[in-house]
């Protein structure tokens, strides 16, 4: 079950328009891998997204060194 409420973009376009405003050359031999990777993030996000949280949890702390 997914908690994504709308489809996945393009990944093939995201990658490159995402390659082209960091100013990196993605070559289009790395096209497929790249998005293979984000449709594996998505898929993570939405485990944690779909994880129910009472309304009593608190926020982790954050150390920093």
């Amino acid at each position: 079950m997914t908690t994504r409420d709308a489809p996945l973009p393009d990944l093939d376009a995201f990658a490159s328009a995402s390659a082209a405003l960091l100013g990196l050359s993605l070559d289009p031999a790395w096209v497929a891998p790249v998005t293979a990777n984000l449709r594996v993030l998505a898929a993570a996000a939405d485990l944690v997204g779909g994880f129910p949280l009472p309304d009593e949890a608190e926020a982790a702390p954050v150390f920093e060194a």
